[in-house]
């Protein structure tokens, strides 16, 4: 294959945003399947899928899920990558009896159920600020490698999701040694969303360069540039070797003022990768420049979960 091909993510909708903000945002199945058709014909190979119930709230309800899926497969072959992180409101969140909000671990665990061949795999523990609450998502050790099984024995590529130099040593570098994922690793670097999400990093070229830096050997990367950082850091990306992502789930808007929509998005990021000298991957390009489907090769004993 030849080596300018970029795989093109389209997040079209997250799990924090409302129509409210962006009237665009797609948020029932059809609207989304709709979206992400639009954005396939532009040149996007990967859709990040976030799943929300009728009522808007963020869910990783299966079902919701398998029927989003469908209605995507129905319309093309686009890579297909459901959530295990959900959102920061709907089925997603409770108030301990401590008096502390978490996002659900019971919850987030569903999004493996249905049938994606992608899963996104958070390593992460952060605290998210959002509508006056502070939301933990706890995610120990136990919990990653919990992810890391459940999606070795379904055949679900991870997509690893960091938002720090930490996440990339720790977690991730241990379970890929594990054997829970294949090479290439694919792996999301979240930046500039550190005002919102404790223990995350603001995008800079040189945060960057670090984070690609740190690596393991194997991997394949793009990165998820939140807000005004997303167009600067896909550049950013394709300099480094990596791949983009674009979409309302990271950027509500197309410049200062201008409501975006999905497909607007992914047009102009195709648009400035043809203009860098690359081509956006299909998505039989994307699968196998991202190794899809899995080999499912056996995960070392000690590492094994019983």
């Amino acid at each position: 294959m030849s080596p300018n091909k970029v795989i093109v993510t389209i997040a079209p909708t997250g799990g924090m945003a409302s129509k409210e903000q962006n009237p665009h945002l797609p948020t029932q199945p059809d609207e989304i399947a709709r979206d992400v058709y639009d954005c396939y014909n532009a040149g996007a190979s990967v859709v990040a899928v976030h799943a929300r119930r009728p009522d808007g709230g963020a869910t990783c309800n299966p079902a919701i899920y398998r029927d989003i899926n469908r209605r995507i497969r129905d319309k093309c072959d686009i890579v297909i990558n459901n959530s295990t992180g959900g959102g920061v409101h709907g089925d997603m969140v409770r108030q301990m009896p401590n008096g502390y909000w978490e996002i659900l671990w019971e919850e987030r665990i569903k999004g493996m159920e249905a049938g994606a061949e992608m899963c996104t795999l958070d390593p992460t523990t952060i605290n998210a600020s959002f509508g006056g609450r502070e939301l933990l998502m706890n995610t120990p050790p136990s919990r990653c490698r919990e992810l890391a099984e459940g999606m070795r024995a379904r055949g679900i590529k991870p997509e690893w999701e960091v938002f720090s130099p930490t996440h990339i040593v720790q977690d991730v570098a241990t379970l890929i040694e594990a054997g829970f994922d294949e090479p290439p690793y694919f792996i999301n670097i979240v930046l500039n969303v550190h005002r919102g999400f404790q223990n995350a990093m603001p995008y800079s070229p040189r945060v960057l360069q670090q984070m690609v830096d740190l690596l393991p050997q194997g991997s394949i990367f793009c990165v998820s540039g939140i807000g005004p950082a997303q167009l600067p850091a896909a550049m950013n990306a394709l300099l480094l070797g990596g791949h983009v992502r674009t979409g309302l789930e990271d950027n509500l808007y197309y410049r200062q003022g201008e409501p975006a929509s999905n497909v607007h998005l992914t047009e102009r990021v195709v648009r400035l990768v043809r203009e860098m000298g690359f081509e956006p991957a299909t998505p039989a390009e994307a699968r196998e420049i991202m190794g899809l489907p899995l080999k499912k090769a056996p995960v070392r004993p000690e590492f094994a979960l019983g």
